[in-house]
């Protein structure tokens, strides 16, 4: 019976959207995960809570990842190229992997980072929510999602940028241990960027795919 939906579906045009709802499904799970780094890093929140905090939304994360996965194998149609599809994910993946690190190693180091790590989790918010506007536009207006896309990208650029001048103010005083566990962590919201870059890059090759 749930075969036979799946294929009703499919000749339906539905799956596609049903696919592109777990890959937003990751994607809120990772914003979280962003809400959740800004409140450790300004303070709001004790570090080993929001360690745990961070354990339960990376375990909601995964399993809309395995949710994709067995979508992918059973449904005869997707919105975008499969390969594609498990770029994404894995991508947005990484994302939320390396926010976990990021609050877990805030708590192991023992150490806060100032209001410019603050500013590089609210652009990667900001590319988040870009790539989620682009895969809720990408079958009925693919013009939008592609203009979403390079938001996101460009997002990422500007959390290079902050890195590269929150690094320069962190070194530019005397090299302490602190100052070396607190560079460990701007660079993790660095790689945090990169992550993103690498989201927006996997959909804009699949919507290129798609336009060929």
């Amino acid at each position: 019976m749930i075969r036979l939906r799946r294929v009703l579906d499919d000749l339906a045009g539905r799956a596609p959207k049903r696919v592109l709802a777990i890959v937003l499904a990751q994607i809120d799970a990772a914003l979280e995960g962003v809400a959740l780094a800004v409140l450790v890093t300004i303070g709001d929140i004790e570090p080993p809570l929001a360690r745990l905090r961070i354990a339960e939304i990376e375990h909601d994360g995964d399993a809309h990842r395995g949710r994709l996965v067995a979508e992918l194998a059973a449904t005869l149609a997707t919105p975008i190229d499969r390969e594609d599809l498990f770029r994404l994910s894995r991508s947005v993946d990484d994302v939320l992997d390396h926010l976990r690190d990021y609050v877990r190693e805030t708590d192991l180091y023992g150490v806060r980072l100032d209001h410019n790590a603050a500013a590089m989790l609210e652009q990667v918010a900001i590319g988040l929510r870009d790539l989620r506007r682009a895969l809720d536009r990408l079958v009925d207006r693919p013009a939008e999602a592609a203009q979403a896309a390079l938001a996101a990208h460009k997002r990422s650029g500007r959390v290079r940028h902050l890195y590269a001048q929150g690094l320069a103010d962190l070194l530019s005083g005397e090299i302490t241990g602190p100052v070396l566990k607190q560079r460990e962590l701007l660079r993790r919201l660095d790689v945090v960027g990169l992550r993103l870059a690498e989201c927006a890059d996997a959909l804009a090759d699949a919507m290129l795919k798609r336009s060929l």
